[in-house]
């Protein structure tokens, strides 16, 4: 059977299913129809015996004029064959209908075993062929049994008529329901032959193929369509995010290799001039150590940012939490300002530039979020002209602690914003990277630890900002009571 297609294999099923239930039926209707027969014939043997029976004797018939006579009336009453016994059990008188054969009649040895309490029993023929229904009585007014006897053979090719035409009509039947069958088999199977070359073409590398609309959703190829294309779609974006991931992964290996690279060229050309004797003076010994050290401080800087990220990255849960309150972390940012930058005005307010700061409360990794305030200082100062004011802002809004630094520098586009967070991006790459301060060793990797931190903590930071409007990052935390909570 496995070798069959399905729909071969349910037209099978059917048909077998189809034709026992034909048998079944025509055996049940056979049997119903012989009990039915043998029942008419027994009724008919009892009633006509114990009639006879009680009627008086007569003087004996001439057999051929009896049975000249009386053979169609027997032949109605349903006992073509009536037999008349002595009191030692000999024949005294026989009537039969026209159409009996003597070889075929049940001999005087079979009749007499034929009980006398009218009781309808079975006979066999004398030619062993034939089969008879007979019933007994004893006769009123002298001593003997007068015995009916009908043949089977009437009521046997009835029924053997019947069961012909049950063969035939139910195999005209089974033909006909087969090929309507198949048919419709086909049609019902046409979904599933559809959503085989769904399945196909998605093999075949076309991942936006969809099961189309079968049938309604309640019904149980509806449910396989709508499953099928959730979990089609599902792969489809595994394997986009796959593709992504890979080429993110190619850029990272790029940037990275690029990053690594400038200051070991640095460091490898200077220590090469020194050993080609290039290096006469002191100053200028001291000045090549000096380049060594600046670039050997960025080589640093960058694995210790790479460290954290993947730390992040791996295990984002093991902070080591203590309760705090952002605005301590506002108030040193404000002086990381002036420090970088003594010219810039710094205003410390409350979100959104209203009010004055508020507090803050958290529950939070503190040397992780200052390294957040250090980068965002620090990309302030970097990417503004000097003397651009800065705010932060800092306490609670919508039912979160918020920390804010906003510039009023030249802003970014939205292209800009929805890359600012990824890893060694930077909108300008001819920009300076040696400001001090500035996360990522100016490598485009300082807020991307800002948004790892924030979502570590079961924040987030976002970016609002415009061309020519400035820039403000916005950092969110969850409350000290709701994180506890």
């Amino acid at each position: 059977m496995r070798r069959f297609s399905l729909r071969v294999r349910l037209l099978l099923i059917t048909a077998g299913l189809l034709l026992a239930g034909l048998s079944l039926i025509s055996a049940l209707l056979s049997e119903h129809l012989e009990r039915y027969q043998l029942d008419r014939i027994d009724g008919q043997l009892q009633s006509f015996t114990d009639l006879v029976s009680r009627a008086s004797p007569r003087v004996p018939l001439e057999l051929d004029a009896a049975g000249e006579l009386f053979g169609p009336a027997l032949d109605l009453l349903g006992a073509p064959y009536l037999v008349y016994l002595d009191a030692e059990g000999q024949v005294d008188q026989d009537l039969r209908s026209a159409g009996l054969d003597d070889d075929t009649l049940p001999t005087l040895d079979e009749l007499r075993t034929v009980p006398t309490d009218g009781e309808v029993v079975g006979l066999p023929g004398a030619d062993g062929a034939e089969r008879w229904r007979a019933a007994a009585r004893p006769t009123h007014g002298r001593d003997g049994t007068v015995i009916a006897a009908a043949p089977l053979a009437e009521s046997q090719a009835t029924i053997d008529a019947l069961r012909r035409s049950s063969v035939l009509s139910g195999g005209v039947l089974l033909v006909l329901l087969t090929a309507v069958g198949w048919l419709a088999l086909g049609r019902g199977l046409g979904p599933l032959r559809q959503i085989e070359h769904t399945a196909a073409a998605i093999a075949g590398g076309d991942l936006t193929r969809r099961v189309p609309d079968l049938a309604p959703p309640e019904t149980e190829i509806g449910h396989l369509g709508g499953s099928l294309n959730t979990m089609l779609g599902q792969l489809e974006q595994a394997f986009a995010d796959r593709a992504a991931s890979e080429t993110r992964m190619r850029d990272f290996v790029w940037d990275v290799s690029h990053e690594l690279r400038t200051p070991l060229f640095g460091i490898k050309g200077s220590t090469e001039l020194y050993q080609m004797g290039a290096l006469p003076d002191r100053a200028d010994v001291d000045d090549a150590m000096r380049r060594i050290n600046r670039e050997a401080t960025r080589l640093a800087a960058l694995t210790e940012d790479l460290l954290v990220l993947a730390q992040l990255d791996e295990a984002p849960e093991q902070l080591d939490r203590t309760p705090m309150d952002l605005r301590t972390l506002a108030s040193d940012g404000r002086l990381d300002v002036r420090a970088l930058d003594a010219t810039r005005a710094v205003e410390l307010t409350g979100p959104g530039g209203d009010g004055p700061a508020g507090p803050s409360p958290v529950r939070a990794d503190e040397a992780r979020l200052r390294q957040v305030v250090t980068n965002l200082v620090g990309n302030a100062v970097a990417h503004t002209p000097p003397g651009t004011p800065v705010r932060i802002g800092v306490g609670t809004a919508g039912g979160r602690a918020v920390l804010e630094v906003a510039d009023e520098g030249p802003g970014m586009s939205a292209e800009q914003a929805e890359r600012a967070f990824d890893r060694f991006y930077r909108a300008d790459r001819s920009r300076n990277r040696h400001v001090v301060g500035q996360g990522g060793a100016g490598a485009g990797l300082g807020l991307a630890i800002v948004r790892s931190i924030a979502r570590a903590h079961g924040g987030d930071v976002e970016l609002a900002t415009g061309l020519g409007e400035g820039a403000c990052f916005r950092l969110t935390l969850p409350l000290s009571g709701a994180d506890r909570a």
